[in-house]
């Protein structure tokens, strides 16, 4: 197959992709919490296994956890009361190892919310649903809990990966509120969410893929903006 050059060719997206995340606007939250029961805070894997401890832990995953709970304290000072949070709950032996490594064991310390959301003072308030792969809704108890809350049009979605989990989830509350022609806001907060780096050094030594961080995050963020998800710099 014929090698592209990317970086010839691509250049001026490129270019593009680094501006428009630079120049991502903020957004007040108060304009957005018109209606507290309407509104509910989703958060993706906030876990001990992704941001202080086991093989697919990073800073920079770590680094959501102060926004994070910043923003729940917030929305939760607004009336917010559905706080939603999809996590990694994997059976001993998950389908996902092959591609991940193992991480996240249903009942192990790794799989466990971090401790600085598992502690705010609404912590009752929380919904916790579990799941066996990257997937937010297929096979979890999402899917119910969307049908039971249907009075909920706008989720804020946060946590990691851009990539990956977070994506999905993001993308799933979009899509399925296109094909059902239903009016709903999905809103992500960049400094909210990231994703991982592996070098490619690093990729060589382990026999896997490499995955660039910095340009990940900006390009799935543009690939939920293209999907009319707003995506903002920070919700203030």
């Amino acid at each position: 197959m014929e090698r592209m050059n990317l970086t010839e060719k691509a250049k001026d997206f490129l270019d593009w992709l680094s501006e428009w995340y630079a120049d991502l606007k903020p957004a007040a939250l108060h304009t957005i919490i018109k209606n507290p029961s309407h509104v509910a805070v989703c958060s993706v894997d906030m876990l001990n296994g992704f941001c202080y401890e086991g093989g697919l832990s990073s800073p920079r995953a770590a680094a959501c956890v102060k926004p994070i709970v910043n923003l729940f304290r917030r929305a939760h000072a607004h009336g917010v009361r559905n706080f939603v949070l999809i996590q990694e709950w994997h059976s001993e032996h998950a389908e996902e190892f092959n591609a991940y490594g193992t991480h996240c064991v249903q009942g192990t310390h790794e799989a466990q919310t971090v401790p600085e959301i598992a502690s705010l003072p609404f912590a009752r308030d929380f919904v916790i649903v579990h799941k066996n792969s990257l997937h937010t809704i297929v096979d979890t108890t999402m899917e119910k809990w969307l049908e039971q809350h249907s009075e909920v049009d706008t989720f804020i979605v946060v946590g990691v990966c851009t990539d990956l989990c977070t994506y999905d989830l993001a993308m799933d509350l979009r899509l399925r509120a296109n094909a059902r022609n239903i009016k709903r806001r999905v809103i992500v907060p960049a400094n909210a969410v990231n994703t991982y780096d592996l070098p490619i050094s690093t990729a060589k030594q382990l026999g896997t893929l490499p995955h660039n961080g910095d340009f990940l995050h900006a390009l799935f963020l543009y690939m939920m903006a293209l999907n009319k998800i707003e995506v903002v710099r920070e919700l203030t």
